[in-house]
């Protein structure tokens, strides 16, 4: 048949038309519940409560299939728009001619490929039914016997994540698919090149091996996606030399490195199964979408939307005429607040972290994170932003505006005894505290040198109500505002007896993320309550107003407890970090008598604040200090 044998006719971008018209003989009932049924079988392809004139309920269904199975996800609705009988007989038989409008949701847009078509019946007299005259021109425009609907699309290029400044920070960058392909070696080399393949780019052997041998005789299985650049270990050479063994260049939006913000920015990859019954027809098997983090956030913001056309094809597979198209529209890019110079440095410093950890800094004159580094990073977790964890004594600088607001002030004399009994339960200094910071000493001595019992014994005074408008003022409890989902604190107002003595040292059942502690540090240095952001472009929705805020005044008293911390407390190896004054508080939190404790480091210098965090460390200035320092140090290059 060839490919211009006809012009197909009735096609257009249209609202659906809705209605059944009938008419009808004397003697013949109305065909509209014929063809409603006719309607609801091209739905659902269950042709059962149809009835044919010379063929049957599966040549329909199977008709169907051959006509509409090459559109895949894309969901199509028929209606009818008018059934009538027609006015003179044919051949002796009465029939009825039935209009079908078939309207195809084809792109996320609201634009649609709509059409009309028709359906003839023939009443059978003995039957007392209208049976259906099969012919596939119901199910498009001038089909006929193996013609076929297929839909192409074209991918949309997908958006970058960038800087504040738009400078890229994921974009395409080209990568290798390392793999198998079954047709360039013999079969009884399949198995055995597998694994070697397998080995060499450091993946499962065994698992690969059963997947090339599942796979069929003319299959490309592909093993892993390589960054192909200098980072790259594996040689073209290497992959070559194992027999059937291949690579094919591409491209995928990456990071500058692997390790990059990795938990925060995210992946892309190939949509899964359950992506794109998730997704109700918008993702397309083999698009390329986001699996985690702001690449699967803004997902729709970076994706764009991919072109497609609609064209009819001939049983020979010849093209007839394209129906339907639109051009693909690129993806936006999604502007954070990211240093790539900071973001590195932290990433570097938590590379070869034994356990969960993070590095977060924010510019405190305008709330921008800088950096948000978790790590190690083949945990996957986002413990920059989203780890919850006992604060341990960074917590005191909460509990410090608490006690200011009841009166005291940095010079205010406060009695630090070894040991504090609140209902029963003792509390002591840690280890190694000095001696000489024992007994009556200024508030802000017991911030220097991390007096437990002054604030376990002011706990009851304070309340926990007083507590939580402390931590809301320093941007501890705040609702989101950096469009990633991040948690920063919780500290309930509920709180008594041993549990909020406890709360005022950052134990009990008080906690904060790494961004809530660098939040609480850059409100400090800002001398106002800081509402961190991170993603600029798409504007995320504004967070409410904390309920109480940081005044000038405070936050300057806290500013000089916490520099004497730096000064002689327990951050003086900081003092020689940068240029320019540097305030801080460490901080460390038990928590299970057989592992090590969190270790909690925040400080400021000029319009840098920042937040360590080790879950497992030896002390907040012995594991956490030094991370808060290479920081200061690196931003000073």
């Amino acid at each position: 048949m060839s490919a211009i044998r006809r012009s197909v006719v009735a096609l257009s971008v249209a609202s659906l038309v809705m209605g059944s018209l009938s008419a009808c003989s004397a003697g013949a009932p109305d065909p509209a519940p014929s063809a409603d049924a006719l309607a609801s079988a091209m739905n659902s392809g269950d042709f059962s409560g149809v009835q044919f004139a010379g063929s049957n309920a599966e040549e329909a269904a199977k008709a169907l299939e051959t006509a509409f199975g090459s559109m895949g996800e894309i969901k199509h609705t028929s209606t009818v728009s008018s059934a009538a009988e027609d006015e003179e007989e044919q051949d002796g038989v009465k029939t009825a001619t039935v209009n079908i409008t078939t309207v195809w949701d084809v792109d996320k847009s609201d634009k649609d490929l709509s059409y009309d078509t028709q359906a003839v019946w023939e009443f059978d007299s003995e039957a007392e039914a209208w049976k259906l005259r099969l012919d596939p021109a119901i199910f498009a425009p001038e089909f006929e016997s193996g013609d076929y609907l297929k839909a192409s699309f074209e991918p949309a290029a997908r958006g970058n994540i960038t800087d504040a400044e738009g400078a890229s920070i994921v974009t395409n960058r080209p990568v290798i698919r390392v793999g198998m392909d079954k047709t360039h070696t013999e079969k009884e080399n399949w198995e055995s090149s597998a694994k070697k393949l397998a080995k060499l780019v450091d993946i499962d052997e065994k698992a690969y091996a059963q997947r090339v041998m599942a796979a069929g005789e003319k299959a490309w299985v592909e093993a892993i996606v390589l960054r192909d650049d200098a980072t790259r270990e594996v040689t073209d050479a290497e992959i070559k030399d194992i027999p059937g063994a291949n690579f094919h260049n591409d491209e995928l939006p990456l990071a500058p490195t692997r390790s990059f913000a990795r938990p925060l920015l995210g992946s892309v990859g190939k949509a899964t199964a359950e992506n794109i019954e998730k997704s109700e027809g918008k993702v397309k098997a083999g698009e390329q979408i986001g699996q985690s983090g702001l690449q699967a956030a803004y997902n729709d913001t970076l994706a764009g939307t991919a072109g497609v056309s609609v064209s009819q094809y001939t049983a020979e597979h010849d093209a007839v005429a394209e129906l339907f198209t639109t051009a693909a529209a690129a993806g936006e890019d999604v502007k954070t607040t990211l240093d790539v110079k900071l973001q590195d440095a932290a990433d570097d410093l938590l590379a070869e972290a034994d356990s969960n950890s993070a590095i977060v800094v924010i510019r405190p004159s305008d709330g921008s994170v800088l950096a948000a580094s978790s790590g190690p990073v083949s945990s996957g977790l986002n413990t920059s932003l989203q780890g919850s964890y006992a604060p341990g004594s960074s917590f005191k600088v909460v509990s410090a505006l608490a006690m200011l607001r009841d009166g005291a002030t940095p010079s205010t004399k406060v009695k630090c005894p070894a040991t504090a009994v609140v209902d029963g339960k003792s509390f002591k200094n840690y280890d190694g505290y000095p001696a000489s910071a024992v007994g009556t000493i200024p508030l802000a001595e017991a911030i220097a040198q991390s007096c437990n019992t002054i604030f376990v014994n002011q706990g009851q005074d304070i309340g926990g109500k007083k507590l939580a408008e402390a931590a809301a003022a320093l941007g501890l409890l705040a609702e989101d505002g950096t469009g990633t989902g991040a948690v920063f604190g919780s500290v309930p107002e509920d709180s008594e007896g041993t549990t909020q003595a406890a709360n005022m040292i950052g134990q009990g059942v008080v906690e904060s993320s790494p961004l809530g502690m660098a939040t609480v540090m850059a409100s400090i240095q800002a001398k106002s309550t800081v509402q961190p952001k991170l993603v600029l472009e798409p504007a995320p929705q504004a967070p409410a107003k904390p309920a109480s805020t940081l005044t000038e005044e405070e936050a300057e008293q806290l500013s000089t407890m916490m520099a004497e911390v730096v000064d002689h407390g327990t951050l003086k190896d900081l003092k020689s970090a940068g240029s320019g004054k540097i305030i801080g508080k460490s901080g460390t939190a038990e928590y299970d008598s057989e592992k090590n404790a969190h270790a909690w480091a925040i400080a400021a210098q000029g319009d840098l604040a920042i937040a360590a965090f080790v879950e497992d460390g030896d002390g907040g200035a012995q594991s956490a200090g030094p991370l808060v320092k290479s920081m200061l140090e690196e931003a000073a290059k």
